[in-house]
């Protein structure tokens, strides 16, 4: 499948080159301090791809090997605004609505009180289940996935907290578009957003293919007391990497999530083909929590239907204190974050292959988006 964007000189497209030269040092020092393994950017401006750079090791043991720019990456919670892409779509259609109670569509999830939850409530981290868990031997069968799903227990009252749902939500989220389409939820989600708009070969939920899941690097945490990273006990499983967790468990390149924002920044088309309406888009990225503290995050995060926005907070989480309040986008824990900036038409991605916990975690968020906003002309 052919990538759907052609590359094109930065500076020709309004970017300050030393700047991004700033960035691309930046990264180099971080890696060469030992804080993560392996990095992939990935820069984009009016549908055309000004900058993609792959650096350290995508694998350390018991051969390093490069990262290199077909490297794929777990995304993370990355994930969530390609599971959201696909309710836009199923929206579109009028299979659902996002007024619409999830019981609407799954009778069974109205067990344990949950009868009244909405979509919109789910997919804003609003539905009062943030802490409810899929076990691993549910991640395949998905009979199971969805009595794990309809047998959740409240924690609060849907509505009365922002409070980030790592997981729980998309799980739903995927159970739902199952109910409503009959098929797979993975195999929807590329049917309908991936495989469209020409990011078969970038985006993945879920790997199983050998040459595919030769491509990944694998993932790392920082041991307890410091030192070199360590590899993931379960994320660079087989088992995860198959179930394509729909709230954190796909795969990428930095092209492949700098085009999926470049979709969006053009009203849901790339490459001449379209998956949504502008109205759609509209609809789905704008501030539906105000400024409302997300009380997982500390902080407001103006949660939208997938993405979340800038606004005019005082800070934010991994979009850049000099975004434009427009500006909309979504992180991967501890690792990365990928945004999009109506008011200039670029788009970026950062991802990288170490887990690490806040504080350093956010401030280097911030300062990695800023030397893009500051590159903006």
């Amino acid at each position: 499948m052919t990538y759907p964007m052609q590359p094109a000189d930065p500076a020709t497209l309004g970017f300050r080159m030393e700047q991004i030269e700033a960035l691309i040092a930046f990264i180099d020092k971080q890696i060469d301090d030992g804080y993560y393994p392996g990095c992939q950017i990935a820069l984009a401006r009016h549908g055309k791809l000004a900058l993609v750079r792959s650096f350290g090791n995508a694998i350390t043991d018991p051969a390093p090997r490069e990262a290199n720019d077909s490297t794929l990456w777990l995304l993370y919670s990355n994930t969530k605004v390609i599971c959201a892409a696909a309710l836009w779509v199923l929206a579109e259609r009028g299979a659902l609505r996002f007024a619409d109670k999830i019981s609407d569509h799954v009778p069974d999830f109205r067990r344990n009180g949950k009868r009244d939850v909405t979509l919109l409530q789910l997919m804003t981290h609003q539905s009062g289940f943030p802490n409810a868990v899929v076990p691993k031997e549910a991640w395949d069968d998905h009979e199971k996935l969805k009595k794990v799903v309809c047998d959740f227990t409240l924690e609060w009252t849907p509505g009365s907290k922002v409070h980030y749902h790592g997981l729980s939500a998309h799980w739903t989220a995927g159970v739902v578009i199952e109910a409503v389409t009959g098929q797979d939820f993975r195999d929807f989600i590329r049917e309908n957003v991936i495989e469209p708009i020409g990011l078969g070969n970038d985006l993945f939920m879920g790997v199983s293919r050998p040459s595919e899941l030769a491509r990944i690097s694998d993932m790392h945490v920082p041991p307890p007391a410091g030192g070199a990273a360590q590899k993931d006990a379960e994320a660079n499983t087989l088992e995860w990497r198959r179930a394509g967790v729909p709230g954190g468990g796909a795969y990428g390149t930095a092209r492949g999530m700098v085009a999926l924002y470049q979709m969006m920044l053009a009203g849901g088309t790339l490459g001449g083909a379209r998956i949504v309406s502008p109205r759609t888009l509209q609809y789905a990225i704008r501030n539906w929590t105000g400024d409302r503290v997300d009380e997982y995050m500390g902080m407001p995060m103006h949660r939208g239907i997938g993405p979340h926005v800038r606004g005019d907070t005082e800070t934010i989480r991994g979009l850049g204190s000099f975004a434009s309040p427009r500006t909309f986008g979504h992180g991967g824990v501890g690792t990365s974050y990928c945004w999009a900036d109506p008011d200039s038409g670029v788009s970026f991605a950062y991802i990288t292959n170490n887990r690490i916990p806040d504080p350093w975690h956010t401030r280097r968020l911030d300062l990695v988006a800023n030397f893009v906003h500051a590159a903006i002309l």
